[in-house]
């Protein structure tokens, strides 16, 4: 199955940045794919964390949920929403969500990313918590590929790559990262924690990323990339605006499987 994980620089205008995503979307179609990934927070990277709750959708409706429909249906797509801002009862508070669309412009999942990031180091402050509301519930969906394989697909949000038992807990063929990463936490651990989450679920990792300097002046770390379940990097974009394709291959996946039964193995 032919996959294309995208990489943007989103700012904090909501139609510029559905603009560049069609435009990448309609790359990845071009170029084969039958599944796209867009980043986390694909819609806006705003000044200030309080920005996400003036675009926030309630499920069902809005301008980002019509525009997955739209381009799913358009470009006979499996699209992953990246990440965007869905409403809570509580209206100082969103959900950080990833929403599957299927080629017939129809939800076919939602994940509500579970951990949320708290960092530190005396120069960058963040935590995810003042405006996020955390999900409970891991989350996988199938899509049945031209391949004449049913791929199962696992989803998680950036932050949540720290947490290796989210992986465990479902098993899946491939897993969907989407992610934000600052600058600073992704070029120590970005590749090494995407890796070895492939390496120890013996499973394909796509993870298409925020990259670059946006317009609020954050700087994020990008390198989005396709991990196969061995941890070869089979392709990576470090910065800028693009898409990244690679091929994910049921064959493979099973001889890794079998070669080394390591899922057959748990104990715990």
């Amino acid at each position: 199955m032919k996959v294309a994980a995208i990489q943007m620089v989103a700012g904090g205008d909501l139609d510029v940045n559905l603009q560049h995503a069609a435009l990448l979307l309609k790359q990845a179609a071009e170029q084969g794919a039958e599944l796209a990934a867009l980043p986390e927070y694909f819609c806006m990277i705003g000044s200030k964390d309080t920005d996400k709750l003036s675009i926030s959708e309630q499920s069902g409706h809005g301008k980002i949920q019509e525009f997955f429909a739209d381009m799913s249906r358009e470009l006979k797509l499996w699209i992953i929403g990246g990440t965007m801002p869905m409403g809570t009862s509580d209206p100082m508070h969103v959900r950080n969500s990833v929403l599957v669309y299927s080629p017939e412009g129809e939800l076919a999942a939602r994940y509500d990313k579970i951990h949320l990031f708290r960092f530190d180091n005396g120069i960058e402050r963040y935590d995810e918590s003042h405006v996020l509301e955390r999900g409970d519930v891991p989350t996988s969906f199938e899509l049945p590929s031209k391949d004449g394989h049913t791929w199962r697909i696992g989803l998680s949000v950036c932050y949540d790559m720290r947490f290796p038992e989210l992986y465990r807990a479902q098993e899946v063929d491939a897993w969907l990262v989407p992610s934000a990463f600052t600058y600073i936490t992704g070029k120590a651990h970005w590749e090494i924690l995407l890796r070895a989450r492939a390496i120890e679920n013996l499973a394909y990792v796509i993870a298409p990323a925020q990259g670059g300097t946006h317009p609020s002046g954050r700087r994020t770390w990008g390198h989005t990339m396709v991990v196969e379940p061995w941890g070869t990097v089979l392709s990576v974009l470090p910065e800028g605006e693009g898409v990244v394709m690679a091929d994910l291959d049921i064959a493979t996946l099973k001889h890794h499987r079998q070669q080394l039964p390591a899922l057959q193995h748990r104990v715990l």
